[in-house]
């Protein structure tokens, strides 16, 4: 599918946007008791996120994990609200209650995250079921890591899907690392888009740094999801330029794989990109970047002036 110069420039937008508000939260992630819990960048993966974003529809789902800021804010959620929530803010997404991962937006179709690994998969698919149930038009798009890939959850998730024919697209961010745990350490060399096969639907390997291709491959399988063909398996191959946590000292890591790494960053190379093709001056990229700084600041101010939740709310938002 061709895309049209503004839709580049909103997915450079929007790629730009997730860098600068992690950066700033990995800042700010080093001053002492300004954030009650450790944050997990997502940093390296901006492609992923905002190409399957992009390709969602207002009827569609979304499932994170505990790396979430690059999904939530490519699907559009408010910075300000996330980093107030971030913060333990009454003015947070879970009124500050849900701190670094335990957000959700339902009027952006942004179902609510956690931090147990591979657990949204067949999350995922039951919205999927409610979603068919309910008699809705829209499909579910879960994302999760390589190791997750290798949970129990995984094969439950995707059975289900496949054997109900659920409007799920299931995306492996394979980011090469699980905490500090290789694919090479932890399962035999097969692909993850290959275990598709062992559950009689489509699945496909791609270049997770390119958001076109995650583009593509994503508005595909939303189109067979919502069809009623079933779900789909994507894996994205990609890197993740910070540690699994932020303090994470990183001695597992080899210095010249994350040079490596560091010369494909999507980030730069769709930047790269967009002049090449001459699909934008570097004057209006300046401008783009200039515009998300200040986005970005005013998030950090608002999240700042918020107040603290009040001691009174502490048994509200505990049972539906």
């Amino acid at each position: 599918m061709r895309l049209e110069a503004n839709q580049l420039l909103e997915i450079y937008r929007r790629m730009v946007r997730i860098r600068r508000f992690e950066e700033r939260l990995i800042e700010l992630s080093k001053v002492q008791d300004v954030f009650p819990g450790k944050h997990h960048s997502s940093m390296g993966q901006e492609a992923i996120a905002v190409g399957a974003c992009m390709a969602m529809g207002p009827e569609d789902y979304l499932c994170s994990t505990h790396r979430l800021v690059g999904h939530c804010v490519a699907r559009g959620m408010d910075m300000g609200r996330l980093m107030a929530e971030f913060m333990g803010k009454e003015t947070g997404y879970s009124r500050g209650k849900g701190g670094m991962m335990h957000v959700m937006d339902l009027a952006l179709g942004v179902l609510p995250t956690n931090g147990i690994v591979g657990s949204n998969i067949p999350f995922a698919a039951g919205a999927a079921l409610a979603l068919r149930l309910q008699g809705e038009t829209g499909a579910v798009v879960c994302f999760f890591g390589d190791g997750a890939a290798n949970t129990g959850a995984f094969h439950e998730g995707l059975n289900l899907a496949a054997a109900w024919r659920l409007p799920v697209v299931f995306i492996c961010e394979n980011n090469r690392y699980a905490v500090s745990t290789t694919p090479e350490m932890s399962m035999p060399p097969v692909q993850v888009g290959m275990r598709a096969v062992a559950y009689g639907i489509p699945g496909i390997r791609l270049d997770g740094n390119d958001p076109l291709a995650v583009f593509d491959a994503v508005s595909q399988a939303l189109v067979r999801a919502r069809d009623g063909e079933g779900p789909t398996l994507v894996e994205a191959m990609t890197y993740r330029l910070r540690g699994h946590y932020e303090g994470d000292r990183l001695e597992y890591r080899p210095e010249e794989e994350y040079a490596e790494a560091l010369s494909r960053e999507p980030v730069r190379r769709f930047r790269t990109r967009l002049l090449d093709e001459q699909v934008a001056l570097e004057a209006e990229m300046l401008e783009i970047e200039g515009q998300v700084q200040k986005e970005v600041e005013v998030a950090e101010r608002f999240a700042r002036n918020s107040p603290l939740p009040p001691v009174s709310c502490v048994r509200e938002d505990v049972y539906a």
